[in-house]
């Protein structure tokens, strides 16, 4: 073979001929297909067995993993709460864990001729079952006053313990004064 484009190969007795040449090549070239075959068929061996199923080691780190952040969650939570009952703080996951929400209502103090105590009504809009109309539904509720709401203001109560034999609400706040 030249080595460069201007040298020329002078035949000699001691090389080769072409037949000889281009078997030798053929013997090479098909040694060298089976060892690459051989060497692919190892790589997708190795291959398909790391993506069928993974190592023991790497699922086994996999699961303490996830339950060392489960209790690391739980710890996280149990501070919180302890934290909050310490200090006093109260926050709206407390509220709701040690009874609900309380029923409030907005309406308008028809009546306050008793002594610390109203008298609301509380208007709703219903959709009539048969006719799909609404209908205007009032109903009256006693209310606990201590901030002296009178007639007309527009009041909004919550409900709580049995005060009396009738009142069971009240008045949290006045919304909206009346025209005097």
């Amino acid at each position: 073979m030249p080595r460069n484009k201007n040298e020329e190969v002078d035949e000699t007795v001691g090389t080769t001929s072409e037949t000889e040449a281009t078997e030798a090549t053929g013997a090479e070239s098909n040694a060298d297909d089976n060892n690459q075959e051989g060497q692919t068929a190892a790589v997708n061996e190795a291959a398909a067995g790391e993506n069928a199923s993974p190592s023991i080691v790497e699922s086994v780190v996999e699961t303490v993993t996830s339950a060392a952040s489960s209790v690391a969650d739980t710890i996280v939570g149990g501070v919180e709460n302890l934290v909050s009952t310490v200090t006093g703080d109260s926050s709206a996951e407390t509220a709701a864990q040690k009874g609900g929400k309380r029923a409030e209502k907005i309406g308008v103090v028809a009546s306050d001729k008793m002594t610390k105590t109203v008298v609301v009504r509380v208007d709703r809009l219903v959709k009539h079952p048969i006719y799909r109309k609404y209908i205007r539904r009032k109903k009256k509720f006693m209310a606990h006053d201590e901030l002296g709401a009178k007639v007309g203001d527009k009041v909004r109560i919550i409900e709580t313990r049995p005060l009396s034999a009738h009142k069971r609400w009240r008045v949290v706040e006045i919304v909206q004064k009346a025209e005097r």
